[in-house]
């Protein structure tokens, strides 16, 4: 089980300037619709920018307390 704050905290070591959302799909703490926007991904593929992130929450990832992960990325306007 994750807590939305503890993934925005995760993404936001590895994306200091990123604007986070997360909000938990089923309210079981393991299903996730997480909105990242960053300046960081200018010039990046979408794969690339997901690389990123998935890189920040690796560690949940791993052990599984994220189980479903829906993900948005996005330069800012």
């Amino acid at each position: 089980m994750a807590l939305p704050e503890d993934l925005i905290i995760a993404i936001q070591r590895v994306l200091p300037d990123a604007k986070v959302t997360v909000e938990d799909l089923k309210g079981s703490g393991d299903h996730f619709e997480v909105n990242v926007i960053s300046s960081k991904f200018d010039g990046l593929s979408l794969v690339r920018q997901h690389q990123l992130v998935y890189s920040a929450l690796k560690n949940h990832l791993a052990t599984e307390a994220i189980h479903a992960l829906a993900l948005n990325t996005s330069i800012p306007k």
